[in-house]
């Protein structure tokens, strides 16, 4: 399929108006970060009351998730945004924020279960431990769709929404 010359123009363009600033990414970075955080700790001291023994390590996986996922969702949001109607904005922002800050969260806590199996597993590299590498990282992201997705409910949603809708009115992001 011939693709004209215009169409790459068009692409780049989307490409660069959609780049975030420097002020978007140092401001919303932290900012979903701790909302996610802070999400995580109301659900777990509501649900576990005191019975939390790990809460700043988990407070610190959430929030560096949140801040993580935050640029690369900001960009995908913006890209599928621009030009689009209000309800097709706040999708794509609400689509983005939502698989992306699950993804990174969960990409972190398989890597921090990783370095604690790491101890037992084969030398690195060789075949046994690509195999342990794959089904421990496999395991811990299982493990944390299944625990960890509910420390974003209620309030992660919340603020999800609020999010989204928030990005969706932006008056830049209408603009084609």
């Amino acid at each position: 399929m011939h693709r004209s010359p215009g169409f790459f123009r068009c692409l780049g363009w989307r490409l660069l108006a959609a780049l975030p600033t420097g002020r978007q990414l140092l401001l919303g970075a932290p900012l979903w970060g701790l909302l996610m955080a802070v999400s995580a700790a109301i659900t777990l001291l509501l649900r576990e009351g005191e019975a939390t023994f790990q809460l700043p390590k988990i407070l610190l996986l959430f929030f560096a998730g949140g801040a993580l996922a935050w640029p690369f969702s900001y960009f995908l949001g913006r890209f599928c945004a621009l030009g689009r109607s209000a309800e097709t904005r706040f999708a794509a922002y609400f689509l983005f924020l939502t698989v992306l800050t699950i993804a990174a969260t969960a990409f972190l806590y398989a890597m921090d279960y990783r370095l604690f199996y790491a101890r037992w597993h084969a030398p690195l590299g060789t075949r046994i431990w690509q195999y342990q590498f794959l089904y421990t990282t496999g395991a811990a992201v299982y493990q944390f769709v299944v625990l960890g997705i509910r420390l974003y409910l209620p309030f992660g949603l919340a603020a999800l929404g609020a999010t989204s809708l928030w990005l969706a009115r932006r008056p830049h992001d209408m603009q084609r």
